[in-house]
């Protein structure tokens, strides 16, 4: 597996428990992981500012030329495959690296999205209890979540590549997919309209929703989210 950090696109690291933290568990577990870092786009206002590393940052599809080459390193030791994995942003980038990837002829075997976004537009969650509380119903508001696209895409034409947010393309040669979303989540509506849209198509989707969870739930080991999420990712990998 092939495991991307999350962040709006602008912000994490390899460091951050959603990297780290989840490839180790899943090595526990039994499955070969490996997580790669990738360009960020500038901090929404904050144009000037550089990484901690003073790498620089770059909108789509810098970033996702980076998962694009760690993919293909990875491809070239795994000959049963590799599986394209990430949460939240890294679900995104997953999702077009998994397009990409296929449009290249080196499709991957299958694709694990948690709390993911997809859509260009975030959609409002319809049911109130299954919205994001407490600070994040603030941060992840929708006009908040869909400023953080802009900026990672930097035009409308970019906004609306198949590349920069998979959700609403074409998506009959996506590979089988595992979803993990968070119930109380703002971007919960894109991540259950697009495994929705992949069903439509005939691609096989495992789907579940954790009770109770938050996002970003993955950045917090010890939780009993995040050990179900890890052990769920761990079996449907390993097709146990």
């Amino acid at each position: 597996m092939l495991w991307l950090h999350g962040g709006g696109f602008f912000r994490g690291s390899l460091d951050q428990p959603e990297a780290h933290a989840v490839a180790q568990s899943l090595a526990g577990h039994g499955l070969s992981v490996a997580t790669v870092g990738y360009r960020l786009a500038p901090t929404p206002g904050l144009s000037w500012m550089k990484t901690r590393a003073s790498i620089p940052r770059g909108r789509f599809p810098l970033p996702l030329d980076d998962v694009l080459a760690a993919y293909r390193s990875v491809s070239a030791q795994s000959p049963g495959g590799v599986i394209l994995g990430g949460a939240s942003a890294g679900a995104c980038l997953a999702a077009a690296a998994a397009l990409r990837a296929t449009d290249e002829g080196w499709p991957p075997v299958g694709a694990v999205l948690a709390y993911g976004f997809f859509h260009a537009a975030h959609r409002r969650t319809a049911d109130v209890q299954q919205r994001a509380t407490g600070h994040r119903r603030i941060t992840h508001a929708v006009w908040a979540l869909n400023a953080m696209n802009r900026n990672y895409a930097g035009s409308r034409t970019e906004l609306n590549n198949r590349l920069a947010f998979p959700g609403g393309h074409d998506l009959h040669e996506f590979p089988r997919t595992l979803s993990i979303n968070a119930e109380k989540d703002n971007m919960r509506a894109s991540g259950d309209a697009f495994a929705s849209e992949l069903v439509d198509v005939g691609v096989e989707v495992q789907r579940h929703v954790l009770p109770g969870t938050r996002h970003a739930f993955l950045n917090r080991p010890g939780t009993d989210a995040f050990a179900t999420a890890v052990s769920l990712i761990a079996e449907w990998s390993l097709g146990e």
